[in-house]
């Protein structure tokens, strides 16, 4: 595309006629903005080439923001009424300018959807030009544009002001953003939209961080507490999160995120009001807040620390659990892939510790252990008189047991697909419809699922809903086999440490702890904790074991990675049983609904006999 201005100069004088003779010079963030677009070789008289999303594009960024939204939900709602009454739109995007909701008067809605102002569609300044949306993502500040200060002509029925949303760490989440027609000056746009998205980060530092204090402050006392309030988060004497308000009062920027404030806080002085003062000597007002005693969780990287309930992890998966803390903080779904036995359900269960959620309950649905007729009525809950044998007064349902907390669902790959589609729905619309009823009931919850099989193959043979994948896994966890664990031994000694406990006087002699962590596990943790138990049952008190105490097949050494002959059959029929059913497993490739099936078993009788 060619551009007709290409140097500062012809740009300078293409906006003085485009303003026409007498008109005052737009303020220096529009002048900016149009030498960036200049030098793009943007062409201001052509109309922006852009394309909206594809609908499975546009369907992944609405998940990837689907805690924006939610966030800025209330304040959108309270916008709509001044956007329907001065005829525009309330507009919100994410960090990328992309919109993603739009909210106000139909009939501007359809005059903006002609020069592209719909979901869907990026406005960032690179591709749509001087607009409120991309040049507020670009100066990092609330920005005013109307009519002709927009780059391109067929934008300038616009007038829209827009203020970046900055996270506790000075991040960029997303744009709000007020439009309207051009010709309705609307002076207080600018200034709506600023108190609107003032509320928004306020509310992002509403949950105290684990270990950290929280300094309110204000020049006014009576404003403490309220959205306009500054708000400074320090863990010892660094600042690590503020909001706008608390940097200015204190004469700080975002670059002072990280560094040690010595005395600034209070010094870790008792919650309670303050007395400061600015940079000027002015009086502030503020109140120095730690999280109540009750309310304080667990971070992830000290529920990753061995104790008597959580997990032994090894550096690499204390990582990944930090991880998939903040990803559910921030309401996205995680799915933990493992084979059986490495744990999954405790991980899941140290990131709810760990979480924000910390406090509301843990629910763990096992969707291969449900019976199949009465899944859909243990997870969605029933009406009374829903089905022969329901209780009298109904039932909730696992999903609405977990509200506020953290719904874990393992073996995720084993739902039938019927009830994929129905999951789907719940996970969509945030409200739960039982089985029997006709009124939705709204759910709040996390979601994290589990699963030993590979649920994208599953995508791909059509034995799982591409769209509820899409739904549940936009971040995969992956626990390590126990054979790939580098930390063996150390797993070894802790996991025997917490089974007999300080009071026993049971040791593992050095050979004996590497007989076990050379051994091959198939059942993972869960089988080597096991061992150990019985080990620790069998000791008697100041014993040292060896590896003559293990169990036959235990002291041999690991073998390598190779397919190991199936075991001949004893002529037990408990294990004529068990061979049967883990070689209907393997034929079925894994489907433990299918393989039930071949055998006229129901899929709990072959979970219990031969996964468990």
């Amino acid at each position: 595309m060619q551009s007709r201005v290409t140097t500062p100069r012809t740009l300078l004088a293409a906006r003085r006629q485009a303003f026409g003779p007498g008109v005052a010079e737009p303020p220096p963030p529009i002048l900016r903005s149009w030498e960036r677009c200049a030098a793009l070789g943007l062409d201001f008289g052509q109309r922006p080439r852009v394309e909206p999303l594809t609908s499975a594009a546009l369907r992944a960024a609405f998940d990837r923001s689907e805690a924006l939204r939610r966030t800025c939900r209330p304040e959108i709602e309270a916008l709509h009424a001044e956007a329907q009454a001065t005829g525009s739109l309330v507009i919100l995007t994410d960090a990328d300018g992309l919109i993603l909701d739009t909210l106000g008067s139909d009939s501007f809605a359809g005059r903006a959807a002609q020069v592209a102002l719909r979901p869907g569609v990026p406005w960032s300044e690179s591709l749509t030009g001087t607009n409120a949306i991309g040049t507020a993502l670009v100066e990092r500040r609330p920005v005013e544009v109307r009519g002709a200060e927009h780059y391109f002509e067929p934008h300038r029925i616009l007038s829209c002001a827009a203020t970046p949303i900055l996270g506790p760490d000075g991040t960029v989440l997303g744009v709000l953003d007020l439009t309207g027609p051009a010709a309705i000056h609307q002076g207080h746009a600018l200034g709506l939209v600023g108190l609107a998205v003032a509320a928004i980060e306020h509310r992002l530092l509403a949950a105290v961080p684990p270990g950290c204090e929280v300094l309110r402050l204000h020049r006014d006392p009576g404003l403490l507490g309220t959205p306009r309030e500054g708000v400074l988060v320090f863990e010892g004497k660094r600042l690590v999160g503020a909001n706008r308000h608390g940097l200015a009062l204190l004469g700080l920027g975002w670059g002072d995120l990280g560094a040690e404030h010595a005395g600034g806080h209070g010094g870790g002085a008792a919650p309670g009001p303050l007395a400061l003062r600015d940079e000027a000597g002015t009086p502030l007002y503020g109140r120095l807040e730690g999280p109540p005693a009750p309310a304080r969780r667990r971070p992830a990287a000290e529920a990753a620390r061995p104790s008597p309930e959580g997990p032994i992890l090894d550096p690499a998966t204390q990582k990944l659990l930090a991880r998939a803390v903040r990803l559910i903080d921030a309401g996205i779904p995680v799915v933990v892939e493992g084979e059986t036995g490495t744990g999954k359900e405790v991980f899941a269960r140290a990131a709810h510790a760990a979480c924000a959620r910390a406090q509301k309950p843990f629910v763990a649905v096992n969707c291969a252990a449900l019976p199949e007729t009465l899944i859909e009525a243990e997870l969605f809950g029933y009406e009374p008189g829903a089905f022969t044998g329901a209780a009298r007064h109904g039932a909730k349902g696992l999903l609405r047991q977990a509200e506020g907390g953290l719904l874990f669902l393992d073996e995720i790959g084993d739902m039938p697909l019927s009830l994929q589609s129905r999951l789907l729905r719940v996970l969509q619309e945030r409200e739960v419809l039982p089985v029997g009823g006709t009124r939705p009931v709204p759910v709040d919850f996390a979601l994290v699922c589990a699963t030993h099989r590979d649920l994208a193959r599953m995508v791909e043979e059509g034995a799982f809903r591409a769209d509820l994948y899409y739904r549940i896994a936009p971040y995969r966890v992956r626990l390590p086999a126990l054979r790939e664990r580098p930390d063996r031994l150390a797993l070894v000694r802790a996991l025997w440490a917490r089974t007999v406990g300080p009071s026993r006087q049971v040791s593992l002699s050095p050979s004996c702890e590497a007989a076990l962590a050379e051994a091959d596990w198939p059942g993972n943790l869960r089988q080597l904790a096991a061992c150990l138990k019985a080990l620790a049952a069998l000791a008697e008190t100041g014993e040292s074991l060896g590896p003559e105490d293990l169990p036959d097949g235990v002291a041999a050494p690991r073998p390598d990675p190779a397919p190991r002959p199936a075991p001949a059959p004893t002529g037990r029929l408990d294990t004529l049983a068990q061979d049967a059913m883990r070689a209907a497993l393997a034929e079925h490739g894994g489907n433990v609904s299918r393989a039930a099936r071949s055998l006229g078993i129901s899929r709990s009788t072959l979970y219990r006999r031969c996964l468990a």
